[in-house]
């Protein structure tokens, strides 16, 4: 009877002492009313928006062939006709930027959800099981934190092949230390806290502790740190598709567009500039963006 009153006295305290997400779930309501307070992020916001508007609807910001060029208008300069100019053989290269972010924005999430998933399995279960477990998975993310992610990235796609799948696998991989670190980090300091141990002490299993105590407690800044990295892989997939990773050629990817123009500096910097602007405005929005997230899931 004694014992019956001890666990139910513990099942009370778990859930009255059990917290809220440290700063919350970074919700889409928080976002906006960041945006509305910081023209830096409304800004950020809108450019990312812009972005996946291209990737989703690339007919609609631009309805020619991404594939075909007059010969006649080669490597003419911006103008109202041709906002970004024209290539070397007569391509728009708006058009060709518009249609381009359907891959390397693919291919990008694809990357950051790689990273994501496996990096937050393998830092709960460090976190989790602790002793032998711990050391050999953390031994194994130290080896990978100290190569450099895009050259880490680089060996995989090299020894996978070609491709934009492969590009995202490589740049995923390259990703996941960073992930894995930041949950172990976050397990460690939620299964130490009182309600964690008083959830282990009324008898609940204990992979429903990880998911109902631990996990819940503890993933919100792994989500802010993929908003973060979001911008970094647009980059790394950028860099890969610029060496001759990405997709086969004529089909546009952003990195694959500045590789064509580099021969054509001299005489049509826009080629390169260009497409270079897009890929720099998309990064520093989504680092805007995620630092916001991330200052919001610390609070």
């Amino acid at each position: 009877m004694s014992d019956t009153l001890v666990r139910e006295d513990v099942a009370v305290a778990v859930q009255s002492a059990t917290p809220a997400p440290r700063g919350g779930t970074p919700t889409v309501r928080a976002l906006f009313a960041a945006v509305r307070r910081n023209w830096a992020i409304a800004l950020s916001a809108a450019v990312l928006v812009v972005a996946v508007g291209f990737a989703l609807f690339p007919s609609f910001f631009a309805s020619g062939d991404p594939l075909q060029g007059v010969p006649a208008d080669k490597l003419q300069g911006p103008s109202v006709t041709h906002w970004f100019g024209t290539d070397n053989i007569g391509r728009d290269v708006y058009t060709r930027v518009v249609h381009g972010a359907a891959l390397s924005l693919t291919a990008t999430l694809l990357a950051v959800g790689i990273a994501l998933v496996v990096g937050s399995l393998v830092g709960l279960l460090s976190g989790a099981v602790g002793g032998a477990v711990d050391a050999v998975l953390m031994r194994i993310v130290d080896v990978l934190l100290s190569i450099p992610a895009l050259l880490l990235s680089l060996a995989l796609v090299t020894a996978l092949g070609f491709g934009t799948l492969n590009v995202a696998i490589a740049v995923g991989i390259g990703l996941v230390a960073n992930f894995a670190r930041v949950m172990r980090s976050e397990v460690l300091r939620v299964r130490r806290a009182p309600y964690v141990e008083a959830a282990y002490a009324s008898g609940v299993r204990w992979h429903t502790v990880l998911g109902r105590h631990v996990l819940r407690n503890a993933y919100a800044p792994v989500v802010a740190l993929a908003a973060v990295e979001f911008g970094m892989a647009v980059l790394a997939v950028s860099s890969l598709s610029f060496l001759g990773f990405g997709a086969v050629p004529p089909t546009p990817e952003w990195g694959s567009l500045i590789s064509e123009g580099r021969n054509y500096l001299a005489t049509a910097w826009w080629m390169t500039t260009l497409p270079g602007l897009v890929i720099v405005a998309v990064v520093l929005a989504a680092h805007r963006i995620g630092h916001a997230i991330e200052h919001r899931s610390q609070r």
